[in-house]
């Protein structure tokens, strides 16, 4: 852990599809640290369990905007909102219906949490860490939906940055690169796939959920009070090759 110990002890943090992935690792290290968490989101069916007892999991649809009114209702209070729901559907997303799917999932799907908690965050002086992407900033030939999700993110972060701040909430966002998760697998194992990717990365390795999960933690304690409106690549250095 690169943080002292405690460094989150009394925040309570809201974390989207902290079921698997990288939303996982979030919810672990932002416990770990001392945050009380939900995990909310759709059932991973992997097993993954929780090391913490901090975290608590709740099913939620963020294309549901009667679930998530009655999961915010629910809560004390929030200090810390990571939205990491998404879905990616290479090849699919020339159609136009998983296009639809997939930025209502992604990027509505964010605004809908992030407009949902404002009045809570707002009580506590808190912060919003979307999820963006690599592909925020340059496209994807075969997902032009979560290309054009993530390039949302990154403008939605900008703006609610701009539009929350007199509410004392900041808003920021990060921007994975190629993470080693269950979703990337099968590139991890396809030597010939693999091979460019980490040709193209200084860093020469893929990263891990947890180094995205480091960056969050930056961007939701007191070290980055005077930053909002950013978008932080966390890629190994993917992005400027």
């Amino acid at each position: 852990m690169s943080f002292r110990p405690g460094l989150l002890n009394n925040k309570t943090a809201i974390v989207t599809g902290g079921t698997q992935g990288i939303g996982h690792a979030i919810a672990e290290v932002l416990a770990g640290l001392g945050a009380r968490v939900h995990a909310a989101g759709l059932p991973s069916g992997d097993g993954a369990a929780y090391q913490s007892e901090r975290i608590s999991e709740v099913i939620l649809d963020v294309t549901r905007e009667d679930d998530i009114r009655q999961f915010v209702e629910s809560l004390p209070g929030a200090d810390i909102l990571v939205n990491c729901a998404g879905i990616i559907c290479r090849g699919e997303e020339f159609k136009l219906s998983v296009f639809e799917r997939v930025v209502n999932i992604n990027l509505t799907g964010t605004m809908r949490l992030c407009e949902a908690l404002r009045p809570l965050l707002a009580k506590s002086g808190g912060c919003i860490v979307n999820t963006a992407s690599m592909l925020s900033f340059f496209g994807g030939g075969l997902v032009p939906a979560y290309s054009a999700s993530k390039g949302g993110i990154a403008q939605l972060t900008k703006s609610l940055a701009i539009a929350y701040a007199a509410d004392g909430i900041r808003v920021n966002a990060i921007a994975p690169g190629w993470i080693a998760t269950p979703l990337t697998e099968a590139l991890q194992n396809d030597e010939a796939r693999a091979k460019p990717i980490l040709d193209r990365t200084p860093l020469k390795r893929w990263g891990r959920p947890e180094d995205v999960a480091q960056a969050v933690v930056f961007l939701c304690c007191e070290a980055s009070a005077f930053m909002t409106g950013v978008v932080m690549p966390v890629d190994g250095g993917y992005m400027v090759t």
